[in-house]
């Protein structure tokens, strides 16, 4: 008897681990009816948060992939040095939102493929470029340079800005209005987010855009192990590159 009772619970174990193995979060969103995505909301173009809705190139990307998996999308606000905390916490299906492909990311998490080449440059007041347009220049105890917590700016401001006065913000959107009021000289970005802020306002002049620091490709962070939920975001941006849907969502948020 006691032998068929310790046979019976270890059936019982091995196929609630079957089925713990095998949870599907691609199978869990069809049935809620809703994809869940983390983003910043602080990163023009990318995600923005105005107090009432999201808008930006990765939120038009989140809401196709939503229509095209018939399921509605639901946004999460996170924080650059939350954003892989919300995703094992399960906060969030996806995070998505101007966020570079790197070793520590995919160490934690499941990334997508790439899209969209960039580098590091930096955002400072106009006029100022021939100031601080090489790391010598900037890399200097009476530079202050802002940056914004947890994201690639920092890690990369931490490198190779080691001497100067680096100011911490905990939303980035705050950046370039430091630069503007003379609290900060230089803002470490990237160059989408440069070039987006030269054109839309006046004070601001775009370094390096066009020869940064370093080479990267912005993607989105999946869960670790859910590679049916990562092959299906891998097919939907193969798609959009072959209907052109990517080049629509880049010129409507004028990254073009």
């Amino acid at each position: 008897m006691n032998k068929l009772k310790k046979c019976f619970f270890v059936l019982i174990a091995l196929f609630s681990f079957s089925v713990t193995a095998y949870a599907d979060r691609l199978e869990d969103i069809q049935k809620q009816g809703y994809i869940t995505v983390g983003t910043t909301g602080d990163y023009k173009p990318f995600s923005f948060y105005d107090g009432e809705s999201f808008s930006g190139y990765d939120i038009d990307v989140a809401e196709y992939f939503a229509k095209e998996m018939g399921v509605e999308v639901k946004f999460v606000q996170t924080t650059w040095k939350q954003l892989l905390t919300g995703l094992e916490e399960n906060q969030y299906d996806i995070a998505m939102g101007g966020i570079t492909r790197r070793i520590a990311r995919q160490m934690a998490a499941e990334e997508s493929q790439g899209y969209m080449t960039f580098g590091k440059c930096f955002l400072v007041a106009q006029g100022r470029e021939s100031e601080f347009n090489t790391l010598e220049k900037v890399n200097l105890p009476e530079v202050k340079v802002g940056v914004n917590i947890g994201g690639t700016n920092e890690k990369f401001a931490n490198e190779y800005l080691k001497n100067a006065t680096l100011i911490r913000f905990e939303n980035n959107l705050d950046v370039p209005k430091a630069v503007l009021e003379g609290k900060v000289d230089v803002m470490v970005t990237e160059t989408p987010e440069a070039l987006y802020y030269q054109v839309t306002d006046p004070g601001l002049e775009a370094v390096r855009e066009n020869d940064p620091f370093t080479k990267s490709q912005f993607g989105y962070l999946i869960p670790s192990g859910e590679q049916r939920l990562l092959n299906t975001v891998n097919f939907l941006m193969d798609e959009m590159k072959l209907k052109g849907v990517d080049q629509e969502l880049m010129k409507r948020n004028s990254l073009q």
